[in-house]
């Protein structure tokens, strides 16, 4: 069978597509490119908000047209909380979140017998992590490590737990024998991600925690860049930098989660800390690292949002001074306490002002950029195009340089020399007396 996939949404859809792709050559079939011609097309939806249900009804209805006698799967978040929509889509093989290897049985069985399936759990019942094969088929660089599926905050802008169901970890030992793996596997990178990473091992109370699955893991991959995903500011308290700190293939990159700068948009979205609470995370990690990117999200335009509360945000953001930011206009969920509230933002606003915070985080970035040249830096190198080898540094800075050395999946030296837009210019650190050298994390 030919099988062709398409993923929508956040990092963990993008793990649990390779993991996909893995077993299915396993069981001896062949992956093909969407746009080509394939027995088989699935898509792997995002739901977090009405945009991304309209991009997956889009590639569903591409994928129909593209191919009317092929197999057309539906895995993920949206058919998850949206079953219903899928009898109009001419979808054959709908699943949701949970049980991946049923799914490619019914994918196979669907293939033979041309026969419509749907197979749909109650994901508020799992209590158990659905271990997967971690890594990709191609360029063995960077490594996805999901260990945390579930969240339990209940954001009232949020549906996501409603799709992925309640907390559940990836076993400490688990963790550590497949850090390991992908270590001898020739990965260079790996990335620990989950719906809600910062809940790792909650649903064992007196358990390991997170602190503790980053020492291990960091431990497990010794000549890994171990890269946390998202966490919730909470979470960073003086022991954890403290700890972190010492783990010295850690990379110095930490992606906060924020979503408002303002107390009043927090506590309407439900969030769990406040800003003060927030800021405190951002000096604590400045604190124990030397300058090391912090990164966030932020949504304009929730509802209720006036313009001053947005200006507070605004100067929230520029106190905390972040590396990057992901901005977003707020976009209305149905099926959430957010999609109900009084006050909801025109567009046009909304749009106006995350025009605004996207200049505000195009200075930060610039800014934080510029300290860094003159120096030298360890980058892994992950891709050639335009003449030019990319990759990024500990703290996640694109950087380019120009060589005619292979240097795919490479950590080598670098002397910054300049800034152009969002990336870094340097290059290859030659040390007296030889070529450029391999460096350490």
């Amino acid at each position: 069978m030919r099988v062709a996939f398409y993923t929508l949404g956040c990092k963990v859809n993008q793990y649990e597509t390779q993991a996909l792709e893995q077993l299915l050559t396993r069981r001896g079939h062949t992956l093909v490119p969407f746009e080509g011609e394939a027995d088989a097309y699935v898509i792997n939806t995002c739901t977090v908000t009405a945009v991304s249900d309209k991009k997956s009804r889009q590639v569903i209805r591409r994928a129909r047209k593209m191919a009317p006698d092929a197999v057309i799967a539906v895995c993920g978040c949206y058919p998850q909380t949206h079953p219903q929509d899928m009898e109009a889509l001419s979808v054959d093989l709908v699943s949701g979140t949970g049980d991946r290897r049923g799914f490619l049985d019914l994918l196979e069985q669907t293939w033979r017998e041309r026969q419509p399936h749907c197979a749909l759990d109650d994901a508020m019942r799992r209590r158990v992590f659905e271990e997967l094969p971690a890594g990709g088929l191609e360029g063995r660089t960077r490594a996805m490590l999901k260990v945390e599926d579930g969240c339990v905050n209940f954001c009232t802008y949020c549906i996501i737990p409603y799709a992925r169901g309640p907390i559940r970890s990836l076993p400490l030992e688990r963790a550590e024998a497949q850090a390991a793996a992908l270590m001898e596997e020739g990965y260079r990178e790996l990335v620990l991600t989950g719906i809600e990473l910062a809940s790792w091992g909650h649903e064992w109370r007196d358990g390991p925690g997170l602190m503790e699955l980053i020492e291990r893991v960091c431990r497990a991959a010794p000549r890994c860049r171990v890269r946390l995903g998202s966490l919730e500011p909470r979470v960073i308290t003086a022991e954890f930098c403290a700890r972190a700190a010492r783990l010295d293939n850690l990379c110095p990159h930490f992606h906060l989660s924020m979503q408002s700068g303002c107390d009043a948009v927090l506590q309407r979205m439900n969030r769990r800390y406040d800003t003060a609470r927030f800021f405190q995370s951002v000096e604590l990690l400045r604190a124990h690292f030397a300058d090391p990117a912090i990164t966030t999200d932020m949504i304009v335009g929730f509802p209720g949002e006036t313009e001053e509360e947005f200006q507070t945000s605004l100067d929230f953001i520029r106190r905390c001074a972040f590396s990057a930011m992901h901005i977003f206009p707020y976009s209305r969920r149905p099926g959430t306490p957010a999609a109900r509230m009084a006050g909801q933002v025109p567009n046009g606003v909304k749009e106006e002002r995350a025009h605004r915070a996207a200049q505000v985080a195009a200075e930060m970035e610039q800014h934080y950029l510029a300290r860094f040249v003159g120096r030298t830096e360890p980058v892994l190198f992950e891709e050639q195009r335009d003449g030019l080898w990319w990759g990024h540094t500990t703290r996640y800075s694109e950087v380019a340089v120009e060589s005619g050395d292979g240097l795919h999946n490479q950590i080598r030296g670098v002397r910054l020399t300049g800034v152009e837009g969002a990336t870094l210019r340097g290059t290859l650190f030659s040390p007296a007396g030889g070529a450029a050298e391999e460096t350490v994390v």
